[in-house]
């Protein structure tokens, strides 16, 4: 082998070194992006539950504000409730027909 072969060599194993360097580089930040990207879907997931939650705890609310009319008259509240029922009644008919 010639020096000029040599040096090719030599020059062509440093540049395998360092892609072989880079290579594991790349595959540890893609594993660390992953894992990230784990991590992120699972708090999305825990705060899409979260929102499912707040709305249903906020239907709740807001039909037992509608029901309650002031909160104390209960009087009011069970006309009301009776209103209500009566109109359901009527829907059902309606849908029998």
């Amino acid at each position: 082998m010639t020096d000029e072969e040599k040096k090719l060599l030599e020059t062509f194993e440093t540049k395998l070194r360092h892609l072989i360097y880079l290579h594991a580089e790349q595959r540890k930040e893609i594993g660390q992006l992953r894992h990230q990207l784990e991590e992120r879907t699972a708090e999305v997931n825990r705060l899409m539950a979260e929102k499912n939650q707040l709305e249903n705890q906020y239907s709740s609310l807001k039909n037992a504000m509608t029901i309650s009319l002031d909160g104390g008259d209960v009087k009011a509240t069970k006309q009301r409730l009776s209103k209500l029922v009566r109109e359901v009644d009527k829907c059902i008919a309606l849908l029998n027909q």
